[in-house]
């Protein structure tokens, strides 16, 4: 049980975080907005308060989209050329969308489910061990 600000709340399964994480919602009471606009996170949920300031993805969303993305359409794009060797221009026009179709619609949620999964599983920064003790 998690005792926060008064109000005691089950704990949550890494199911409930991950959905509440793709759904773009806050990760502690899953009802308040994350994002304030496509990528900008609000300072707070206006839901239950939680202040945002924890949140720290770093490259990673965006690490795992380029992966997913590059695997799918260079796989697409070779397999076009081995079968139909089309102009260079064509590869432009079918690719182009094809790769911003699979980085910035996935990449916000994306985002969000890793600060979800951060939030659930309490993730901060390394500290060094005082040894001096």
């Amino acid at each position: 049980m998690n005792d926060t600000a008064g109000k005691t709340e089950p704990e949550t399964t890494v199911l409930q975080s991950a959905l509440r994480g793709l759904a773009c919602r806050c990760p502690r009471c899953g009802q308040g907005k994350l994002y304030a606009g496509f990528l900008n996170l609000a300072p707070a949920c206006d839901r239950c308060g939680l202040d945002y300031a924890f949140i720290d993805t770093g490259d990673g969303p965006a690490i795992f989209i380029i992966m997913l993305a590059g695997g799918i359409v260079v796989a697409a794009a070779l397999i076009v050329e081995v079968k139909y060797q089309p102009p260079y221009w064509l590869h432009a026009v079918l690719w182009l969308p094809l790769i911003l179709a699979t980085t910035l619609l996935p990449l916000r949620a994306m985002k969000s489910l890793l600060i979800a999964l951060q939030f659930h599983h309490k993730a901060a920064p390394g500290r060094l061990v005082d040894r001096a003790k």
